[in-house]
């Protein structure tokens, strides 16, 4: 068994599921549980620097073994949390071996099946090794087949002294799925000039682009009182936001009916009772304007909907998610440029390529650390069909250690 693929059944057994609902920091504590494992697997290769900080980041360091000075600090970052939308608690893996392109029924749910017709990405994996889980959970190749990768190339960065390069630093964050990844990142202690997270999905696909987004909080405060004397005085909060939700566009501008560069409003989440209901969106497009446009569409439809209700009242909060990292990256050529060559050296014709959503490295690209996304081989995350190839994972293990050696040989 491949050191990346031991790895990785070992990770996807620990529930790490985030929570968007909680306050806390990490927002669930069990992301600790991973993370703490990792911390004892780096330094058991000799990475003595290796810790697990008060806010549930790892951090960790492979000196440099190049007598080269002035080689850029190069990060490999990946997310240890999964998706709150489906259970990762006591995930099973299974290792589907040279998959000979049938139908893969999971046996703890046989309507959960995995279809070559729906999955096209499968047309390239027939004679691999296909990962799923038993049908009842997510697998969790989102993210911990980026987290596997890493640990398996630094296993080899630290053993193998014929590859040389210089300073590499490793990064696993908590809460990616719930965006709130690098909201405790301390980037002075990274010391790192770029980065790459390792978080993407088709083998020889980079994202240099992403959606910008906002989250909106509509919150609607209704007018209560007893059903039975409710005449001419009850303004239910739950019926308004009905009526908010009912108005939005039916054929465009929502996740169902977009594609490629259209952006979207999503309602995501909501809670309440009659006197008082909130409503969470996500926002997205690939530029700010975009934004704003949608954002003051959502709030047009509120103000219309309220002015049927004139003793309830409303509140529309908008709060800055990520921004779009082709803003940032394109200063940074050398950054796509290397990366290409490190898959071109690994036999892969690179994409590079937008995706409709976000990454730490958004966040991280603007905060100072340019920091595009790189395969790890992973599909249809966020859904109890998940899959990963094993010769992906080995793919993308050995396009990071080429990286490294790339960044060392063009300094």
């Amino acid at each position: 068994m491949s050191s990346v693929l031991n790895r990785f059944l070992s990770y996807v057994q620990v529930d790490t599921q985030s929570d968007p609902q909680s306050t806390s920091f990490p927002s669930t504590e069990k992301q600790r549980d991973l993370s703490n494992q990792l911390v004892v697997e780096l330094q058991e290769l000799g990475i003595e620097d290796a810790h697990l900080d008060e806010h549930g980041y790892v951090y960790a360091t492979i000196p440099a073994n190049s007598n080269k000075e002035n080689i850029p600090v190069i990060c490999f970052c990946s997310h240890v949390d999964t998706s709150p939308d489906v259970t990762g608690a006591n995930v099973e893996p299974i290792v589907h071996q040279k998959w000979n392109g049938d139908d893969i029924v999971l046996p703890d749910d046989h309507e959960q099946v995995l279809r070559l017709s729906e999955h096209p990405d499968l047309k390239n994996q027939i004679g691999n090794d296909i990962v799923t889980a038993s049908g009842t959970t997510l697998l969790g190749a989102d993210n911990k087949a980026g987290v596997a990768e890493i640990m398996a190339a630094a296993e080899i960065l630290v053993t193998d002294s014929r590859i040389k390069h210089g300073v590499i630093k490793i990064l696993f964050t908590p809460d990616e799925e719930v965006g709130r990844g690098t909201e405790q990142v301390d980037l002075k202690k990274l010391a790192a000039d770029f980065g790459y997270t390792v978080d993407g999905e088709a083998v020889g696909t980079m994202e240099d682009e992403t959606f910008s987004a906002d989250g909106v909080k509509i919150t609607i405060h209704g007018v209560s009182t007893h059903p039975g004397y409710a005449i001419g005085k009850l303004e239910n909060a739950l019926k308004i936001a009905a009526e908010v939700l009912a108005a939005l566009p039916k054929d465009s501008l929502s996740p169902e009916t977009t594609e490629g560069k259209e952006g979207f409003i999503h309602p995501g989440h909501i809670e309440g009772i009659q006197e008082k209901v909130v409503i969470d969106f996500i926002i997205r497009d690939f530029n700010e304007a975009g934004l704003h446009e949608k954002e003051a569409l959502l709030k047009g439809i509120l103000d219309q909907v309220m002015r049927n209700y004139p003793n309830s009242k409303s509140e529309f909060k908008v709060t800055e998610q990520y921004r779009n990292m082709k803003e940032i990256l394109a200063k940074y050529p050398q950054v796509i440029d290397n990366a290409t060559e490190a898959m071109k050296r690994s036999g892969l014709n690179p994409v590079t390529r937008s995706i409709r959503g976000g990454t730490d490295g958004s966040r991280l690209s603007f905060m100072g650390l340019p920091c595009p996304n790189i395969f790890a081989g992973e599909h249809a995350f966020h859904s109890r069909l998940e899959w990963v190839s094993v010769q992906d994972m080995e793919k993308a293990v050995e396009v990071i250690v080429n990286l490294a050696q790339v960044w060392e040989e063009r300094s």
